[in-house]
């Protein structure tokens, strides 16, 4: 596992120690970030579900302008800390320990332009995640929310402000994207 791109490009990131987080591999990052393309400059993202840290850490690396992670694990917290001092990207970058529901229940300050959402799998909690974040305040108009799923997890999820503009699978990795829904104009 390593930064593919940008700044930090090449360092090797540090897993959480044991098997409590499904890390994201190089393959489906670097998709992921091709897919994004500059889109990621200058952007505000929240890496919920944190784990290692590596998605947050590969936007800043190519330019975003802060992450937030999101992480209950103190171990993975540890973790996510120690890749950031690595790949000297700390300073544009907050961690937050605790439950992301709790960090979820207040709007933000100033939404975010990429969420990206990886929890435990088979607990459904990327549905809850993504209804969490389906109202004003979370995702920036015109921003992305990211969630990665074992493909089997993948349903149908009501949602109002959000609505799911692609997918892509990579062997036994889906991600899906929602957008903000387009306001019709009245006629």
């Amino acid at each position: 596992m390593r930064v593919i791109a940008g700044s930090a490009r090449g360092v090797r990131l540090v897993p959480v120690p044991g098997e409590t987080t499904r890390p994201i591999t190089d393959r489906v990052k670097e998709s992921l970030f091709g897919i994004l393309g500059s889109f990621v400059v200058g952007a505000r993202v929240l890496d919920l579900f944190a784990g290692t840290g590596s998605v947050g850490i590969e936007a800043l690396s190519r330019g975003a302008r802060e992450a937030v992670f999101v992480e209950q694990s103190r171990r993975a917290v540890a973790t996510i800390r120690r890749n950031l001092a690595a790949t000297h990207l700390a300073d544009r970058a907050r961690v937050i320990t605790g439950d992301v529901f709790a960090y979820l229940s207040r709007p933000p300050a100033e939404p975010f332009d990429l969420i990206y959402i990886a929890p435990p799998q088979y607990q459904r909690l990327w549905v809850r995640t993504l209804q969490a974040i389906d109202r004003p305040g979370f995702l920036a108009p015109g921003g992305l929310a990211v969630v990665q799923i074992y493909p089997k997890e993948d349903e149908p999820v009501p949602l109002q402000h959000l609505e799911r503009t692609g997918e892509r699978r990579y062997g036994s990795t889906l991600l899906v994207f929602y957008e903000p829904k387009t306001q019709e104009e009245p006629s």
